[in-house]
């Protein structure tokens, strides 16, 4: 991408760069430079991570609409940033999130007053994101379409670290042959697959995305998979729809926390006594923070992580926290793997989508990394049991 400064024009016709005196007196762009500064961030500087500004409205509109203004612009080709994994990890590290906080009392008000995902509005989510196209995103994934963090542990490569994180869940779950999974938010498919295929287990899975049950089936053709097209709080109404074992990778991030008890009271009905439930999910070290508008608008409409403690008073009464496994810092690895797959796919991509939304993915990818690398944003796997597990849960190696 092209860094050097842009002229803009003025209503004399004559030209200023974005690198002049006059640019660099605004009062706003000052606001946002003394900002960055705070995070070791320059306007126009050289270094990678630093902002290079194109248009001079840029700055107010920062100001004014905080992370909004801040996407959006970004969007529109008004900014850059040769590195925007290290801009985002910067500034977030430096909590400069805290300080342009503009359009979050709207959502921290909707968040309170509304149940942002009811049965109504759950679907949302598959229709923006999910359903963006199935080529798109085995475009962007490795191999098992596994669109979740993969443990790096050992891993080289991105289909290394998903192969293991499937293999770690299947492991923490105890699968056997014969045993019946529940997969609840089941994307393309990926764990049942490779329980199937590798563990000799039946998976029944749901998920809010047509795209992705289309899909899934074909991947999973003769394999004793089932994917059902259905809100997870139709499960288990059905007395006789009980599974040993229950997980959910990478779903929970769109229950709200107005639906957590329900959800789990739901994978608890799925479960006999002796069962246990792996919950893979994002999320937060603070309670009080809100969804961010920009993701919020373009990514994941009505998204909401969870904090550790917001998990743990919902389950409280209905399940027993065994064990609680973080590799968040892992998510940022994973996020860099499919932005290179993504850059390196959008040729065969670019009439069909457009220059504006391979700005805002690129900026989503790497703006998420950023958030990961900060650690003010974590994954972990929290292992549940009904009623306790005799002698205690031990995690495998």
């Amino acid at each position: 991408m092209n860094q050097a400064h842009t002229d803009f024009p003025h209503s004399d016709g004559t030209t200023e760069s974005s690198a002049s005196p006059r640019r660099e007196s605004s009062s706003a762009l000052r606001a946002i430079a003394k900002l960055l500064a705070e995070a070791d961030v320059r306007i126009g500087g050289g270094r990678p991570w630093d902002m290079i500004i194109h248009d001079p409205r840029t700055a107010d509109r920062i100001l004014a609409q905080g992370s909004m203004g801040l996407g959006e612009s970004y969007m529109d080709g008004w900014w850059d940033s040769p590195r925007l994994d290290e801009f985002f990890s910067r500034i977030l590290y430096a909590r400069l999130d805290e300080k342009v906080t503009a359009g979050m009392a709207l959502q921290s008000l909707r968040a309170r007053l509304l149940n942002l995902q009811s049965l109504r509005r759950a679907w949302q989510v598959g229709q923006v994101h999910y359903d963006t196209g199935n080529d798109f995103f085995e475009a962007m994934l490795d191999g098992h379409m596994a669109y979740t963090c993969g443990y790096w542990a050992e891993a080289k490569n991105l289909e290394d670290a998903q192969t293991a994180k499937l293999d770690l869940i299947c492991r923490k779950l105890g699968l056997k042959p014969g045993m019946r999974l529940l997969d609840i938010g089941c994307g393309w498919g990926s764990l049942m697959k490779y329980a199937a295929e590798r563990y000799g287990v039946s998976c029944v899975g749901v998920t809010i995305s047509r795209e992705q049950a289309e899909r899934g089936r074909a991947r999973c053709e003769g394999l004793p998979v089932e994917f059902r097209l259905m809100d997870y709080r139709e499960l288990g109404k059905d007395r006789d729809d009980r599974f040993d074992r229950v997980a959910s990778v990478g779903m929970f991030e769109h229950v709200g926390r107005k639906n957590h008890r329900t959800y789990f009271e739901v994978a608890r009905r799925c479960l006999p006594d002796d069962g246990l439930f792996l919950l893979h999910t994002i999320g937060k070290n603070l309670r009080r923070t809100h969804t961010d508008p920009w993701i919020d608008r373009y990514i994941f409409p009505n998204g909401d992580l969870p904090a550790l403690g917001q998990i743990t008073d919902a389950a409280e009464d209905i399940f027993v926290v065994e064990d609680v496994h973080n590799f968040g810092a892992d998510y940022d690895r994973t996020l860099m793997a499919w932005h290179r797959n993504f850059e390196a796919a959008w040729p065969r991509f670019a009439s069909q989508y457009g220059e504006r939304f391979r700005r805002m993915w690129s900026y989503y990818l790497q703006a998420c990394a950023g958030t990961f690398r900060a650690r003010t944003t974590q994954l972990w796997q929290v292992m549940l049991s009904p009623m306790g597990i005799p002698g205690g849960y031990r995690r495998p190696s």
